[in-house]
């Protein structure tokens, strides 16, 4: 430890935890420091140097010596050899609740050592030179923890020249107003010892400023211009951080096209948290209207790209550009073109909460800012002649106008927060649904009335809910008090206007099934206290008297549902209006169920002679029926027997029409679910359990009868009900304490199973074109299609939870399994789940049935192809294919999978043994070919149980699945794994590679050591290399003045990267024009959410030369203003053609 360290070590480690606690107020520790440099000045700047060299993190010490005989380089290289080897942290880096504050702590000691050094210490041409120096070496460093740390420091450093600079240049103000003032005095009254005062107070401050001009000069061109293009993302959102705060808090010398071109072009950074910190500073500027005027060359260069950023791919980013462009529409509505605005638009129907927001506050101050001024002493407005009904109907208009979008609730929710007081104004909606238009005022279509009914359903829901509409939300949050009286105030109002206005909108509407629908969800939000404590029962019993009406007219079953569920709503014991809405809705329920049973017994009677009224009757009336029976126990009505009577004539006679069993089904299985509902309670007899295990299993064999029905619709509806039968009453029922019900436990025969699967191969695994639903000519229609592949999907989801649940045997997966290649489009995320959960139960089952479902792929090629197949043919391939996504599937953990692994070789291999060749002993056996399939990965073991002498000698064509299969397992066993690791290489290594960057060809070993996580061994080391594949071998980057230290020692390869073949020197003698000058551009990704392509890190693999700027204490002031402006070229970085982004 030499001298110095020793003796100012104390002060050195006290300014360094000082700063490191953060607990002692940063102005006495200053002063204290300001104190010794004015003793002695070397010291304490030898403290200062220290302490920035100890916030890097390095446990090197700079002595006296070292201070006063070596350059900068010099140092700093001798500092980079003191650095920890096996650690790449370093204070700004490390987690922990101790450096927690360092930061803001080591920027607050650069912000006031410079504010309490600004009127003197600063201007003596040693302190300040001596620091910036010291960062501007440091962050030319290849260290990364100098590069941080040190433009970190530089850019604090040049915020707070800009405050002193900003000082100066309003006391230089201050004093010229002062001279113009005594000078415009009569010659009698004018102090001409004031004025050469004043005179020389602004000559003094003129100097200072050139001196501030000076070091600000020093460290933009020293260090920011380097480092906003640095390879770490951090590096690069520091500079763009201060650049905002240098253009918002002295924009009179910073804010021009000099400066605001880097924030333009960092805008491109492939890295979101840069392009974040673009958007953020920008936000400053914008947010001033002063500031505004200055900004119009910008905003017409980079708009574009701002509007394109609303379609970033990292959210928070895309959030920033809608709020930026709602301050560019604040300032002026000119510059966003209609095309821009609707680009924005369309982002309230976002699945991304904060995107929509922020999206839904531009449209609000877009299309709703123009208000009609209210007069003032005049009757508020109220209803059609409010001044929100206009705002109400270019909601609606907007609404209708985005046609790709249905989703009302995102729309409402988008604009809830900036627009909650016109989304609520219910009032106003009322009176433009049932008031006439006034005289002149153009009445609502039947299409924007329904927009409306719409809209206001979903104001209503989000403000009785208090939630974001489903997709939208994270979670449910806990809502504040102030939220929830808001809550239980708008519920209270909402059911105080609806509860009048409802019965005479469903009386105007009763015949628009979709207005119908939306309204009759209304009453699911009220407060029904409210029809008591507010006397409305008359305006109940008009509700209920509309409901009844709609129920008798409507056969829709939306608004039948929509009945039931208001129905439901209603019925509720804990309030009064219980047995009024409960006497009604039994009055209802007896007269349909009776006119049922009247209906079906004529019509059952009339068996071949009925006619199509006789058999809309009774649909319709079950229809209704079920409906009901969805959301309210209908057991005292006896539905099973008069609906299995019913089922039971159309299996013998099988001329029901179609539409009236589907419904019959629907309504018996709600039979068996709500006495199943009843016995779970444990309140029942004895009896009613015998009685409903009598009537599911013969509604469970009715619905097996119609699986070979001819009508498609009626099978998917039988298979459908059956396979959601079967799940219930598995032996699933009894967990939970429900042991009671052991006696209903139905497992279902073989036969059953082999319909079920019978069933799925021949109405999922089909092609689109041969799906007979798509009749009529409507093959073509897009919407169709989709609905019957989401129909499809969902039986073949049913069927698979079958599986999952152990009620069918995991064998019949195998005719599942075999499809997932052939269908992986429609249907390969179900399947691919089906295996994993058959895998987590149980392993060797899981692998057997996997082999089976490649044996049975085998033979039914060798049917088609025959025995003398070509291996090569697509068939084949395809099972080999098919082979190796499964073996993909069991990971990579050898161990867990070993016993798998084995079943799946043990069955495989017996196969490819088990028919002999017809040729005799001397032939290969018939299924010799499956080895080939196995070859994925391969067992040693098993395969010499099947193998004689002879068969190992054979070298003929027929004989090379076994020589194969022989030579996988005698390449050293690791083929299987690099099988099994071959589908996840891709997805590795572009994980990996943003993780940990492999270390360059220059590196030691102990580089190479620290760049891999912890526990990675050599082995995996050397796969990991051996898959990242590099096209060409580049030359050896060449090290920066302050980088020649020894290359083995540990160092931030990611700086350098890999270099260019050639270099172009850069012109430091090229002038600026402003925006439109011809500067160098940083490498730029245009990063969207559609984008594909997916680059690691900015600038990452390129070297760029950088101007070392040393500023030792001699050099004078003066020397260091002649500086040449630093601009660089393109060529030195990458061709344009590269970059794919041309910026100007």
């Amino acid at each position: 430890i030499n001298g110095h360290h020793q003796e100012n070590g104390m002060e050195n480690m006290m300014l360094f935890e000082v700063v490191k606690l953060g607990r002692s107020a940063m102005q006495s520790v200053v002063d204290d420091w300001i104190e010794s440099y004015k003793h002695d000045r070397d010291v304490a700047l030898l403290d200062l140097i220290n302490f920035f060299i100890q916030c890097s993190g390095c446990k090197g010490v700079v002595s006296g010596e070292m201070f006063r005989n070596m350059q900068n380089s010099e140092i700093i290289r001798r500092m980079t050899e003191e650095f920890d080897e096996d650690s790449g942290d370093y204070p700004l880096t490390i987690a922990g609740p101790q450096w927690k504050k360092f930061k803001s702590s080591f920027c607050e000691f650069i912000s006031v050592l410079v504010r309490q050094c600004q009127y003197s210490i600063i201007y003596d041409e040693y302190m300040m030179d001596t620091v910036i120096s010291l960062l501007t070496g440091l962050s030319d460093s290849q260290v990364r923890a100098f590069r941080h740390t040190s433009t970190l420091a530089a850019m604090k450093l040049m915020t707070a020249l800009v405050n002193v600079a900003l000082n100066l240049s309003i006391n230089m103000d201050n004093t010229q107003r002062q001279y113009e003032a005594e000078r415009n005095k009569m010659v009698a009254k004018r102090a001409n010892d004031r004025l050469e005062l004043l005179l020389q107070k602004r000559k003094e401050l003129q100097e200072n400023q050139d001196e501030i001009e000076n070091m600000m000069n020093a460290i933009f061109k020293g260090v920011f211009v380097h480092r906003y293009r640095d390879s770490i993302a951090e590096i690069r959102a520091i500079c763009i951080e201060e650049i905002g705060v240098w253009m918002k808090l002295y924009s009179d010398a910073f804010l021009n096209d000099s400066y605001l071109k880097y924030v333009g072009w960092t805008m491109h950074d492939k890295q979101g948290e840069v392009r974040l910190k673009c958007l953020t500073a920008l936000q400053g500027l914008y947010y001033s209207r002063e500031l505004n005027a200055r900004l119009e060359l910008f905003t017409s260069r980079f708009k574009d790209r701002i509007v394109s950023m609303t379609l970033d791919k990292e959210y928070d980013v895309a959030v920033q550009a809608i709020k930026l462009l709602t301050l560019v529409l604040n300032s002026t509505d000119e510059v966003l073109t209609p095309e821009d605005c609707e680009s924005v638009y369309h982002l309230v129907y976002s699945a991304h909460r904060p995107v929509a927001v922020a999206a839904g506050e531009f449209l609000f101050k877009k299309l709703f800012s123009q208000r009609e001024p209210e007069e003032e002493g005049a009757p508020k407005r109220r209803g059609r002649q409010s001044p929100n009904a206009n705002l109400i109907k270019t909601t609606v208009f907007f609404f209708l106008e985005s046609e790709l979008h249905e989703h009302a609730a995102y729309l409402v929710d988008s604009l809830w927060e900036c627009g909650a007081e016109l989304l609520k104004d219910w009032e106003c909606m009322i009176s433009l649904l049932l008031d006439d238009p006034l005289p002149g005022e153009e009445a609502l279509t039947d299409r924007q009335e329904t927009a409306l009914i719409e809209i206001m359903l979903c104001t209503v829901r989000q403000a009785a809910e208090c939630h974001p509409p489903v997709g939208r939300g994270t979670g449910k949050r806990v809502m504040t008090a102030k939220e929830k009286k808001t809550q239980l105030d708008d519920r209270t109002r909402m059911t105080e206007l609806f509860a009048v206005a409802l019965p005479p909108l469903l009386a105007k509407y009763a015949v628009d099934a979709e207005k119908v629908t939306n309204l009759l969800q209304l009453p699911q939000f009220f407060d029904l206290e409210i029809y008591t404590t507010g006397r409305l029962e008359k305006h109940l019993e008009s509700l209920l008297r509309q409901i009844r009406e709609i129920v008798e007219k409507h056969t829709d079953t939306e608004v039948l549902e929509s009945c039931s569920k208001t129905y439901h709503a209603l019925c509720n014991e804990e309030f009064t209006i219980f047995n009024r809405v409960d006497i009604a809705r039994s009055q209802l329920l007896d007269e349909l169920v009776d006119k049922f049973n009247r209906l079906l017994e004529d019509f059952l009677q009339e068996g071949e002679d009925a006619d199509e009224d006789d058999a809309y009757q009774v649909l319709s009336t079950l229809k209704r029926i079920t409906a009901f029976h969805n959301a309210h126990d209908l057991s005292g009505w006896d539905l099973f027997t008069s609906n299995f009577k019913l089922l039971n004539t159309g299996i013998e006679n099988g001329d029901m029409p179609e539409q009236i069993v589907i419904h019959s089904l629907q309504c018996t299985h709600y039979v068996i679910l709500w006495h199943l509902a009843k016995l779970s309670e444990g309140s029942s007899r004895k009896d009613d359990m015998v009685t409903l295990r009598k009537q599911m299993r013969a509604f469970c064999m009715m619905c097996q009868r119609y699986l070979t029905n001819v009508n498609t619709a009626v099978k998917e509806q039988a298979f459908t009900i059956l396979c959601d039968l079967l799940l219930i009453f598995s032996h699933q029922m009894v967990s939970g304490g429900r042991e009671h019900l052991e006696p209903l436990v139905y497992s279902p025969e073989d036969s059953l199973q082999s319909e079920l699967l019978s069933f799925i191969l021949n109405h999922v695994f089909i092609d689109q074109d041969d799906d007979t639903n798509s009749t009529d000519g409507q093959q073509d229609d897009e919407a169709v299609k989709i609905e019957a592949l989401h129909k499809r999907r969902n039986l073949l989801a049913a069927y698979c939870k079958l599986i999952i649940y152990c009620v069918v045997e995991m064998k019949t997966g195998a005719d599942i399994f075999k499809q997932y290649m052939r269908y992986y489009n429609d249907y390969g995320d179900i399947i691919k789940e089906t295996m994993s959960k058959t895998r987590q139960i149980d392993k060797i089952q899981c692998a057997k049935t996997l082999i089976l479902s490649l044996q049975q792929l085998f033979n039914e090629m060798l049917s088609e192809l025959g025995h003398g197949f070509d291996r090569s043919s697509s068939a084949f391939c395809g099972i080999k294919e098919l082979a190796r996504r499964f073996s993909l599937t069991f990971g990579l953990d050898q161990v867990k999978t070993r016993d798998a692994i084995a079943m799946l070789h043990k069955d495989g291999i017996e196969f490819a043994f088990k028919e002999p060749s017809p040729q005799g002993e001397g032939g290969p056996p018939l299924n010799l070919a499956f080895l080939d399939i196995l070859i994925f990965s391969a067992d040693h073991m098993y395969l010499e149980r099947f193998m004689t002498f002879q068969m190992a000698l054979q070298r003929e064509d027929c004989w090379l699945p076994l020589i194969s299969y022989r030579n996988s397992l005698q390449a050293g066993g690791d083929d299987d794994t690099m099988s099994v690791m071959s589908g996840y290489s891709s997805r590795g290594s572009s994980i990996r590679s943003k993780k940990t960057k492999p270390p360059a060809a220059t590196a030691g070993t102990s580089a190479a050591k620290r760049k891999l996580p912890e526990g990675t061994e050599s082995s995996s080391s050397e796969v990991w290399h051996q898959s990242m594949q590099t096209p060409v071998m580049m030359p050896s980057p060449h090290l920066t003045s302050t980088a020649m230290r020894d290359p083995k020692r540990g160092r931030d390869d990611s700086y350098m990267g890999t270099p260019q073949h050639h270099q172009t020197p850069m012109d430091y003698n090229r002038r600026g024009t402003g925006l439109m000058e011809d500067d160098e551009e940083p490498i730029v990704e245009d990063v969207m959410m559609s984008s594909e392509g997916r680059m690691d890190d900015l600038n990452e693999g390129m070297d760029f030369d950088t101007m070392d700027i040393d500023l030792p204490p001699s050099k004078n002031r003066r020397e260091r203003s002649e500086l040449k402006p630093d601009y660089f070229d393109p060529a030195s970085i990458m061709d344009e053609s590269v970059l794919g982004v041309s910026m100007f």
